[in-house]
This record gives structure tokens, sequence and C-alpha cells, in this order.
């Protein structure tokens, strides 16, 4: 047992029955097993055989999280069905618990015990487990007999409507029925309801019976399998950051510029002992590595600080490197032993922060006579009525019983009163507008919202000692200012991210319905109206209004909670200023004007004068200019003589001498830009760099295609082919001109057209007789360029571009050696971090070609920006002991990621800010892949339908308390609340706000960026013959939703941008001043996938190649672009390696 609670504890647990299973036994009501004669009571063994006997290792984590290893059963070192992977499955889900649980329930054996056990409790509910097991076994042999063993082999309509009608009616004789169903899905326009009642009433037995039943669950399947209208976005103008909004709110607090300016100052000297005070006051408001550094890294001695303030921040600092290691594990069976640990060091942090002594609260108690009873409202008269109830409780009840401040204020008459708390005298040399704003709390509110969330998820939840825990935050809550309780309630739901409604709405629910049941009746406290006590104006539903019979059974209980969310968010705007304005530093103010290349200073008149900017440096920055300027005049001259000269010999560039005039001149205007960004790093925002920098980056990505190609790079030839020809059987419009009239209905349309036998007449020319790019050595160089550039890009007008731009055509290549230079990846929402395998051929050959190192950020599956961007910086802190530069490659929600990481580092710690500018080892370069970071419109899409689908699920159990008692009621939607309480949910909540708009929004409001990071990007539009199978229901549904097909099924061209769209501020200036853009490809959101998509890969897929995309195009020309141009720079003879 290790009691420093720092490592793990670990404990050893066996059992044997020696062969035998306990024993449960049921009688008639009123007699007892050991009463009853055999006859009269019914029993059955509670195990099967394997169960009988086992042994097993449980290890608990310093934050209470359980996992078991070693596991036997029947005997020692056994591997089977029911090891240690069983019991890890149940308490500590993995990514192969899923397979375990499904193996369990096809274990017929196991789950017939099962079911007599639950005949035994209730037979009504053992006869719904029956059919459902029985429905579960047969769909097992279906797909048994059908060959089917991985999800792609079902999701081809016709396959997935052969499947449904064998378990309907055991043939297929309604896959004619059951197709259209499944094709209207696909095409985005929703099922069906009329079609699939009647399917299901013609094969399901006793349909009549539950028809109401049937008629819900089909309405319910409608909702989530169609298009959903929800607000679609608008963009928001001149958003200044919360730090500059009611700065006067904020005097005397430091900001945290402020802080780490006086923390350097003067080093030698002590600090002034009213500063010392201050940031003992403000530290539980700071985060831990704010506090880490203030310790630990600012090189202040501790005589340098105040002995009660050192000691104040070292308690607040142990306090919260616990609670950040809670943040991250709650909830659920996995954390069962959690509130035990909690209870440990909560108890003397919520003892040391309770505000206000007894003896003061008992002068500031006014008696309900006392009140003025003319100005009573209806509430106060409420309030006043349930507190003269409590009065004449017994005197057993009362004995010894001294109210919490919690339960003080829960009980308060008179509201007024209520908000004018007490205040304690200040040590500290604050105003009291800075001690009303701060409390004096040893645990900042958002500490408190995670521990109060992890008992509000915590699976026992009647414990005494979770109880305990909860109240002793609710009179932590109650002994701060009201504005404490108002930003302990806004961080519910995600704790330390952007608030979002949705989840604190599911938060507010269980908060509200807080198990009180360890304490009597007299002790409790009336949570709805502690909750009304610190938001004044707002009514807190209560769920039995809501129910069927209530005053409000007409409307739903969850909209009412959802809108005191946004009341509650809304009032806490204040906080988010405050805790912004203490934990980041913000380097410019949003008046301050835009940083820009020198150039267009001088030209508009900004910052530089005419003589300055012919003076010492900017002398030779004018020269280099002018220079580069002339040397891409002339290498584009030389460049098109050299294309017509290619174009009429058939020759291939390397052969012809006026081209390696042209690239000999085209290099010589590459270290002419080079030069000029040696003298001005913000330079390539300049008009004429920017375009010939992006131009480059095509011509890079069309080489790349090329190499790969020639070198037959995996299955890159094949790839072009099917590109090549579903292409030619296209017509696309400009970007543009939005959406495209000749688009198909459905993506199932036309398919025919694409893979139809060939017919005799289609001659020599046929696309699949005759492969383009099966045999490259048979085919002219510029006719590949030209079939490259036709297929690839999607705009006719960037197509056309790029065929007659002398760069691409030159096939320029970088000079050979190893770049200086290393690679931090974060991929998409659903990835294994650094065990993932996205682009991994890629990687490697791009560190075989270049000596690049790629370091894969450790991100979650479905977790919050905040989560990953700590990934992001651990793997940024491994990279940087390479003494290399590195750059920021994202994918998807990747990219929202790093923009984060870049965001956070850049108004973090000194520390941290060293990570991101350093000129050694510090961030050089940006690439978006299908950038996310603008969200999607399956994000607020997804969003309006978990809100109608709760709220029908709402609708139904109201109509089902009609048939069930009350207690099976509760029952069923505490087992609701536990799923929506568990870990996997909770992360899941935190990492769906990255695509909700008010959480983007938020963010991009206060982000910042660095000015002179280039930003790559590489977007995408579907098309019919790049359109994955697997893909097609979620891309028309998008389509849909959105009113526009130019998507790559995920995120919209528009959208998937390298700056902010719906945020117009200063720092999305910036941002897109280092947007340097990309042509638009054809292509899907799942191109870099390979491996990790398998699973799902259809015969349609390959046929199409949809998987085997040219890989090493979302990075290569991303290293190439920034080397041609000094960004990267080359590595020197010898160079570090992992």
């Amino acid at each position: 047992v290790n009691m420093s609670f720092e490592g793990t504890t670990q404990c050893e647990l066996s059992w044997d029955f020696q062969g035998s299973s306990p024993i449960l036994q049921v009688t008639s009501p009123g007699n007892t097993p050991a009463q009853s004669s055999h006859e009269d009571r019914q029993q059955v063994p509670v195990l099967i055989k394997d169960l009988c006997q086992g042994r097993l290792n449980m290890e608990i984590s310093p934050v209470g999280g359980l996992s078991f290893t070693q596991a036997s059963t029947s005997r020692e070192d056994k591997e089977g069905l029911y090891d240690w992977k069983f019991f890890n499955a149940i308490v500590s889900p993995d990514e192969d618990s899923p397979t375990r649980i499904r193996d369990v329930l096809y274990d017929k054996k196991t789950m017939y015990k099962l079911l007599a056990v639950t005949k035994l409790v209730n037979a009504d509910l053992e006869k719904v487990l029956r059919y459902f097991l029985t429905q579960v076994w047969r769909a097992k042999e279906i797909f048994d007999q059908e060959g089917i063993s991985e999800p792609g082999k079902v999701i081809p309509g016709h396959k997935m409507a052969r499947l449904i009608s064998l378990f309907l009616c055991g043939d297929i004789s309604q896959v004619d029925e059951i197709l259209p169903i499944i094709r209207r899905v696909v095409a985005g326009d929703g099922l069906d309801v009329v079609r699939v009642k009647e399917l299901l009433r013609k094969h399901v037995e006793n349909y009549d019976e539950w028809a109401a039943e049937f008629d819900r669950a089909a309405k319910w399947a409608a909702v989530m399998l169609g298009p959903m209208t929800f607000n679609q976005g608008f963009v928001e103008c001149e958003v200044p950051p919360s730090a500059e909004s009611n700065q006067e709110i904020y005097v005397g607090i430091p900001t945290a510029k402020d802080i780490y300016d006086v923390l350097r100052d003067k080093p030698q000297l002590p600090l002034d002992p009213s500063f010392s005070n201050l940031i003992s006051r403000i530290a539980p408001y700071m985060t831990f590595r704010q506090i880490s550094y203030v310790l630990n890294s600012s090189g202040r001695p501790s005589n340098h600080w105040q002995p009660f303030d050192l000691k104040r921040l070292r308690y607040v600092y142990s306090v919260k490197k616990k609670v950040q290691e809670i943040s991250e594990s709650y909830g659920g069976l996995s954390f069962l032993p959690q509130s035990f640990f909690v209870s440990i060091f909560l108890g003397e942090a919520t003892r040391s922060s309770l505000r206000a002594p007894m003896d003061i609260v008992a002068e500031n108690h006014v008696k309900p006579e006392a009140a003025d009873h003319t100005k009573r409202t209806v509430l106060s008269k409420l309030r006043r009525h349930r507190l003269e109830g409590s009065s004449r409780l017994t005197e057993e009840d009362n004995e010894g019983f001294v109210m919490s401040p919690a339960s003080r204020v829960a009980s308060l008459s008179n509201l007024h009163l209520q908000h004018e708390q007490p205040r304690l005298a200040s040590k500290y040399n604050s105003s009291s507008g800075v001690e009303d704003l701060l409390g004096d709390s040893l645990l900042g509110p958002q500490d408190v919202a995670i521990l109060l969330q992890a008992g509000l998820t915590s699976v026992m939840k009647g414990s005494t000692v979770v109880q305990l825990n909860q109240r002793m935050l609710l009179d932590l809550m109650a002994s701060q200012p009201r504005t404490f309780a108002i930003a302990v309630l806004a961080e519910l739901g995600t704790p330390g991210s952007q608030g979002v409604p949705r989840a604190l709405t599911s938060a507010l629910m269980a908060f509200i319905e807080m198990d009180q049941s360890s304490f009597k009746p007299a002790h409790r406290i009336d949570i709805h109206n502690l909750l009304e006590s610190w938001l004044p104006g707002l009514k807190i539903p209560r769920r039995d209004d809501y129910l069927a019979g209530g005053r409000w059974a007409r409307q739903s209980y969850y909209d009412a909670i959802f809108g005191v969310s946004v009341s509650i968010l809304d009032l806490a705007e204040v906080y988010s200023g405050l805790k912004l304005r203490i934990q980041r530093v913000r380097h410019s103010n949003e008046s301050d004007p835009v940083p820009g290349p020198k150039e267009e200073s001088f030209l508009t008149g900004v910052e530089t004068s005419s003589d300055e900017f012919h003076n010492n440096a900017n002398s030779k920055l004018a020269t280099s200019i002018n220079a580069a300027k002339e040397k891409i005049a002339t290498a584009d001259d030389l460049g098109k003589s050299a294309v017509f000269e290619l174009k009429s010999s058939g020759k291939p560039s390397k052969e012809c001498a006026s081209c390696a005039s042209a690239i000999s001149a085209y290099k010589k205007a590459f270290a002419a830009c080079a030069q000029v960004l040696s003298l001005d790093k913000n330079a390539f925002q300049a008009h004429w760099f920017k375009s010939f920098f992006r131009r480059n980056y095509d011509a890079l990505m069309v080489k790349s295609v090329y190499d790969n190609v020639i070198e037959d790079v995996d299955n890159v030839r094949i790839w072009m082919d099917a590109l090549r020809r579903g292409s030619s059987l296209r017509s696309t419009v400009p970007v543009c001109d939005g959406l495209e009239s000749n688009y198909p209905r459905s993506i199932l349309d036309d398919l025919d057209k694409v893979f139809s036998p060939i017919s005799s007449t289609q001659g020599e020319n046929s696309f699949i007789t005759n492969p383009f790019f099966a045999c490259p050595e048979k085919q002219k160089e510029q006719d590949i360029v030209d079939a490259i550039i036709a297929a690839l890009f999607y705009d006719p007008s960037e197509r056309e571009f790029i065929a007659n731009d002398p760069l691409v055509r030159l096939l320029i290549p970088n000079d050979p050696g190893n770049y200086n230079f290393t690679i931090i990846t974060a991929m998409g929402v659903i990835t294994e971090g650094k065990k993932g395998r996205e682009l991994e051929k890629a990687v490697e050959r791009l560190k075989k070609k270049r000596g690049v190192v790629t370091v894969r950020a450790d991100t979650g599956t479905a977790r919050s920006v905040d989560y990953n961007a700590n990934k992001i910086e651990e793997a940024v802190e491994q990279a940087v002991k390479l003494g290399r530069p590195y750059g920021l490659v994202g994918y998807s929600q990747g990219c929202a990621n790093e923009f984060n990481f870049e965001s956070l580092m850049l108004s973090g710690t000194p520390d941290q800010q060293k990570l991101l500018i350093s000129s050694e080892t510090g961030l050089i370069c940006r690439q978006l892949l299908f950038s996310a970071a603008n969200g999607s419109v399956h994000g607020p899409a997804g969003e309006a339908k978990a809100h109608q689908l709760i709220t029908m699920s709402e609708d139904f159990f109201k109509y089902q308390q009609g048939y069930f008692s009350r207690a099976f009621i509760s029952s069923t939607l505490n087992i609701i609340n536990d799923i929506l309480d568990s870990a996997a949910f909770q992360k899941f909540m935190g990492g769906a706000q990255s695509f909700f708009p008010d959480a983007l929004k938020a963010f991009w409001r206060e982000a910042q960026h660095m000015s002179h990071i280039p930003t790559c990007v590489l977007r995408g539009v579907l098309e019919q013959h790049t359109t994955p199978e697997s893909l097609e229901m979620i891309s028309n549904l998008l389509s849909k939703q959105s009113g526009s097909r130019l998507h790559d099924s995920q995120v919209h061209v528009y959208d998937a941008v390298g700056h902010p769209i719906y945020v117009k501020n200063r720092n999305g200036r910036i941002l897109k001043n280092c947007d340097m853009g990309g042509a638009i490809q054809r292509t899907h959101h799942w191109s870099p996938l390979s491996e990790e998509v398998e699973y799902v890969k259809t015969n349609k897929d390959v046929q199409q190649a949809s998987f085997d995309c040219a890989k090493d195009r979302h990075i290569f020309p991303f290293c190439d672009v920034n080397a041609r141009f000094g960004i990267i720079g080359y590595a020197p003879g010898n160079e570090k390696t992992f």
C-alpha cells in the first residue's frame, strides 16, 4: 500500500469456492429461505464453473483508478474468456474491451446462467433480456453464414439489405423493400418512417401490442439518420479578448505579464510584501504550470517571499497537483475508490478555506420575523415556510447540529442578505473589490468544479464519503463571494475549457439531483434554494414539475435546465476575464497594428519612414527585395521558353538545355527570397512573396505525386489511374460558384458509368483497358504532368493556372541533403496518439531521404483541445532535445489542437514561451491537413440532434409513467445518468466541444499566434469517384445540412483554411497573413489514413483505390517548400537521432 498516494497501490485477490457456486434463493414474501420448505423456494447457482476459482492482481492509481492484471480463473496462469481482460472490460475498458464483452454475450453457457438468475429477481425483466440475447445470437449466426467478419463487408447497401432481410424474415425476400430505405438514408434524405413501420408490422410478432414503442423508436432513428436544421454560423467582427473588456472590474489584480515581469525584475532583491501577498491570494486562480514556475523556475529563493505567503503557495501547489491528476481521471467503475482518496486532502483544504467564522455569521443572521413583510416576495414566503417547517424538527434531529455555510445560505429567508455575505477582515493590502472578486479559498473555481464533477460522476453516489465530500465543497462555495460560486458552476461539465451549454446542462442536472441520503432530512440542503441564492433572478426548474401530472408536464425539463446553463455562462463572463487575465500573457492589445512585412509598412507609412527604410539593414532589405523580384521575373521568362521547348521536343526536363538555365535561374530566385526572409521574418506575407511561395507549394505537390508514380511508391499508380478515370467522367465548376448543379442526387447514382463493362466500341484508348500511369516509362514526362494536374486538382481555374506555371513543368528538386528539422504531428479526433500509424510509410520515407524525425503527439480520441495541447507540449519537449527547430503538422481536429497548443505556449510561462520562440529549437512553420480548426457543420447539427433526442426521450418516459412504477422510472433514469456520467462519455463531451460554434468562437476570441510562421494548407472536395463507401452517408448529410457539396465529408473547403473564419480580430488577421494556402484537391477527409481504415474498406473502395492516395504529398511538399526559402535549414554533418 502506497501511503503517500503518489505511486500505485497493489492488491492480490483470490477466491476458491471448491467447485461450488454461491446459491441465490427466492421465496414468497413474508418468509425467509431458511423457514421455507424446499418446494416453496426457488434457487439457482450464481456463478458458472469458470468463475468459481480465480486469482488476480488489482492496482489502484494515485487518483483511485482501478485496473486488473495477471488474472486467472480455474487455475493459475490460465487464459481464456474470463481472464483478467474480462474484469478490465467491466471496470476499466480499453480498446479491446468491446470485443471481450461481445465474446461474453456470445457465450450461451454464461448467458443462460444470467437468465436464470434474472428470472428469480424479475420474471418480466428476464423475458426482455432473453428476447434481446436471442436476437444477438441470431444476428451472429447470420453474420457467420454470410461470412461477415468486419464492418467493411456490411457497408455496401445491397449487402446491408440482405442482412436485414435475413434478420427480419429468415430469407432474402424483402431485399427489394429494404434497399430503397437504405439508399434514401445514404443519400442524406433521412429514414422513411412509414415504410419502416410497415416492414416491421409484417415481420415482427406482437407489433400491435408495442406499436407506440416501435413508432417512437422509428422516429428516434429518423432523427439520428436524417439531416438536421440548426442555426448557421455567423461572422463576429472585431471581437476583443475578454481581458480587455470591463478592465475597471479587475483593478488591483495583476496580469500574467505583470507577474512574470516583477518576478524577473531585480531577482537579487526580496519581493515587495504587498506583491507577495497578492500572488498568494490569486494562486488558486493560476494554473498548476504557473505556480510551478513561480516556486521552482522563477529564480526566486524562498526567503524572497513572506513566510505565510510561501506556505500558502506551496499548499496550493500540492492541491492543484492532485486535482490536475484527477481532472482527466474520474467517473464510472474505473474510479470506484476515488472518493476515499479525495477525502484525504479535501477536508483540510475546505476547512482552511471557509470564509466567515460562525460568530460573524450569527451576528448577521436575521430572524424571519425581522424582515419587512410588505416587501416579501412569493419566493421569500415559500422559503420562510420551509424554514419554519425545519424549525419544528425533533430535538433529536437538532441536537448538536450547527448549520454549515451551504445549509445557512439555502435556508435564509431574506434574499438580500444572502447576497451580502459577511466579509472577513483582510490581512492583505488589497481593495474590497479584489476581496469580493477573489475570495480567500485555497481551491480555485476550476479545482472545485473538477472535484464536484468527480463526485457527481462517481458510481458510489450513495456512499457517505462521496456525500461528505460534496457537502464540504458546497460549504466552501457558500463561504466565498457569489462570483466564486458562479465561476464553479460555469466550470462544471468541461472544467478548464471554454464553457459549453450542452456539457454544463448534463452536469447541472446531476448537481440538482445530488444524493444526500446519508444525511438526516433536517440536515439536507435544498439545492434549488442554494442555486437560486447564487443566481438572482433565475428560477431553478424542479424535475417533478415536468413529469406527468406536473404543472409544466407539456414542457421539457432538459430545455429548462439548458436555459439556466446559458444564463450561468453569461453571468460567468467576469470570471472568464479574470481567469484569462491571471493565466495568460497578452503580448499586444487589440488596437495594436498587425505585424506585417517591412516593405508594406513602408508603403503605407506605418512604422518606418523612407529614410529609415533605405538606411542600414533596411537598405539591404530594399535591395534584396528588388533583387528577388527581378530574379523571379527572369526565371519565369526563362521558364516559359523552356516549357515551350519541352512540349515541342518531347524531351524530359533533365535533357533540355534551356530547362537547366531556367532551373538555375529559379534556384537563384529561391536564394534571393531566402535572403529577404533573413532580413525580415514577415516578408513572406508580401503579396509578391506569398504568390511565389504558393506557386512553389503547388509545384512541389505535383512533383511529389510525379516522383511517387515514377518510383512506384505504394499503390499510387493504381490510385492515379482510378482518379484519372473518375475525373474524366465528371465536370466540375469553380469553387466560387457554390453547389454544383450537375451533381447526382445520390452518391449511388451513376455508379455503373464508372465501373461498367468495357464495350467493343470503346477501343484501345479506354481508361480501363489502357491505364495511363501503370507504365509511366512509356509516357512522356509532360504528359504525365498534365495527367496529374487534370486528375488531382479540383478547381478548373486553379488547374489552368498550375498547368501553365513553368515552376510546375520543370519539376525542380531541392538540393540533396538532410534538413535540420523535426515534425510534430497531431492527428484527428479518432487517433491512437503516439501509437498511431497515420502517414507511417511517408514519415519513414521522409526520414530516409531528408533525415527529418517525426514525433507523434500522444493525443487522445475525442479528448478536449486542452488535453491534446498538453500532449503536444510533451512531444515538443521531447523534440527540442534534438536541438532542431520544429514544425507542426495537424490533421482534422489536430489542427485545432495545434493552434491551441501554440496559443497556450505563447501566453504561458516564460519556460513555455521559450519552447515556442527559441531561434534554435522553436516553431518555424505549420501544415494543416483538412483542418477542422473552424469547426464542422457536423458539430452544430449533431448537437441539435442530441438535443431533440433528449427531449423525445423525456416525452417517452412521461408516457411510460402510466405503465411503470415511479421506482422503476427512477431506476431507469439513474442508469441513464450513470452512462452519461461515465469516464468515456465525459471525455467525449470534452472532445466534442471543439466542433461546437460557441466553443470555437470563445477559443478564437482569446487565441494568440506568432506572426512569422507560414502556414501551408491541404484541403479537398469529394466527388463520386473519390468517396469511400463508408463516407457516403455523412458526406451527403453534410451536403444537405449545409447546402453545399464543396467539402471532404467532414469540413467545407471554405472552413479548412489556415485562419479563423467566424471571428474577425487582430489575431485572425495575423493568421490570415500567414496563410499561404494550397490548391484544392480531389480527395476525401481520410486521405492520410490507410491501415487505420482497412476494416471498413469495401470492394468499391478497392476499385476506386479510395485509400491508396499518395501519402507523401501530405508532408513532402510542406517540408520542401519551407526548405526552399530557407525557413527550414540544412543539417550539419553530424546530427542527433533518437
